[in-house]
């Protein structure tokens, strides 16, 4: 409990695992009042809002648990968050800490503001607490730093991405779409197909690319994908040296594409383990939990 409190409460250990708060600052204490502070998100770069809260924990409620509350609000009209409440919950349990959040907050822009809100802004707010949430577990329960699960999540992702997108073009632009002179080549060559079946055979493999590249965008946070293509890149490789070696001296040749999609498979197999996600911490509570209250 100490541990999961100081880096809720803290604004220093706060900011390395909540996503949704680039910076979060205590002003001076004024005795008899809440705990002001000023915090400070970066949406785009270059695009910060910033806003002003208070803050008030309690650590010795009767029941055992803990609680602290907040109230938040912008004057940046930029802010489509006008003001703000929300609470969170430190339950004790046998098994550790049950730790839940709960907030709701008033949009500005008038009607536009509204649909925007709805449709865009609670969806990405929601999934980027949950994905917070889990971040904090890991902190605490693996020990792996805030900073580094962020860095893995974007490496990971970024090499999923890079992958997925080049089994999509692969298979939709030069195979289904253009069914391109060198890859009917390639066909004809290997297995000595007539043209007619070498275009038919194209686009067959084109299609299964398609499906392999949706799968691994599906599969991002399983291995099995990314030690397919790992070990089927050298394969191609040789079986497009063996029906025609002169491709392997063009540019962006069979040799580079595959080296360069092994090397993203192997980043994203050895980044897979132990991810944050938005989808492992509950979305809702089982039980009824306090209303949040006023919003200032």
């Amino acid at each position: 409990m100490e541990a999961l409190w100081e880096a809720t409460q803290e604004p220093g250990q706060h900011q390395r695992w909540d996503v949704r708060f680039g910076e979060i600052a205590y002003q001076p204490k004024v005795d008899g009042e809440p705990q002001r502070f000023t915090y400070a998100t970066e949406l785009l770069p270059g695009f910060t809002v910033a806003g002003t809260g208070e803050s008030l924990g309690d650590r010795d409620r009767p029941d055992g648990t803990h609680w602290s509350g907040l109230k938040f609000w912008a004057d940046d009209w930029r802010s489509i968050i006008a003001a703000g409440a929300g609470y969170w919950r430190y339950v004790p349990t046998e098994n550790g800490i049950r730790f839940l959040t709960r907030y709701d907050y008033r949009p500005r822009w008038g009607r536009l503001g509204e649909v925007t809100d709805r449709h865009l802004v609670r969806p990405i707010f929601g999934w980027a607490t949950a994905w917070s949430f889990d971040r904090l577990r890991l902190w605490l329960e693996k020990g792996i730093p805030p900073e580094q699960s962020r860095n893995q999540s974007i490496a990971h992702a970024a090499a999923v991405g890079g992958l997925a997108g080049v089994w999509l073009y692969q298979g939709l632009v030069p195979k289904l779409i253009a069914a391109d002179a060198d890859e009917v080549r390639l066909w004809r060559s290997a297995l000595g197909l007539g043209e007619d079946l070498a275009r038919v055979a194209v686009r067959a493999a084109g299609a299964a690319e398609v499906v392999v590249g949706v799968l691994t965008l599906r599969s991002a946070k399983k291995k099995w994908p990314f030690v397919a293509t790992a070990i089927a890149m050298p394969l191609l490789a040789l079986s497009a040296a063996k029906a025609d070696r002169r491709s392997f001296s063009r540019a962006f040749n069979p040799a580079s594409l595959n080296l360069a999609m092994t090397a993203l498979a192997v980043v994203a197999i050895t980044t897979a383990d132990d991810l944050p996600s938005g989808k492992r911490p509950l979305r809702a509570a089982p039980d009824p939990q306090p209303e949040v209250g006023d919003l200032p």
